[in-house]
């Protein structure tokens, strides 16, 4: 069912930072800022030959990461996104097999102007997994 990585998500304090550091230290190709209102974030992505780093910052402060921030002040791995073919049969699929689909389990528009779905990470080894459609 899942696809190919499509990124690697880490959550940052300080984003300038963190792009200075993938930047100049890595010598990585980063993207410009993205503001996403939508999902409470600013983020950038970090290129990489078989996949991306996606590098998030709060924006704002009703925004979903700011408590993984509280708990983690120096940031960290947020969560695995994988590509699917169909994100409405994935889900329901899951569903079925009774994971549980975060937010209402309707599809919202992501980081790449695609659907995508996130689901819980007591259902996948404690860790947080974003489905983007292909």
């Amino acid at each position: 069912m899942i696809g190919r990585l499509n990124h690697v998500a880490i959550v940052v304090p300080d984003l300038a930072a963190a792009v200075s550091l993938y930047r100049n230290a890595l010598g990585a190709r980063v993207s410009p800022p993205q503001s996403l209102p939508a999902h409470g974030v600013t983020v950038v992505f970090v290129d990489l030959a078989n996949t991306r780093i996606e590098l998030l910052q709060p924006l704002g402060a009703d925004s979903p990461v700011s408590g993984f921030l509280e708990r983690n002040p120096a940031g960290g791995m947020h969560h695995l996104c994988y590509e699917v073919d169909d994100l409405i049969a994935a889900r329901d699929r899951l569903r079925a097999e009774g994971a549980h689909v975060l937010g209402a389990g309707e599809p919202t528009i992501g980081a790449h102007d695609k659907p995508v779905l996130f689901l819980h990470p007591k259902d996948f080894c404690g860790t947080l997994i974003e489905l983007e459609q292909r």
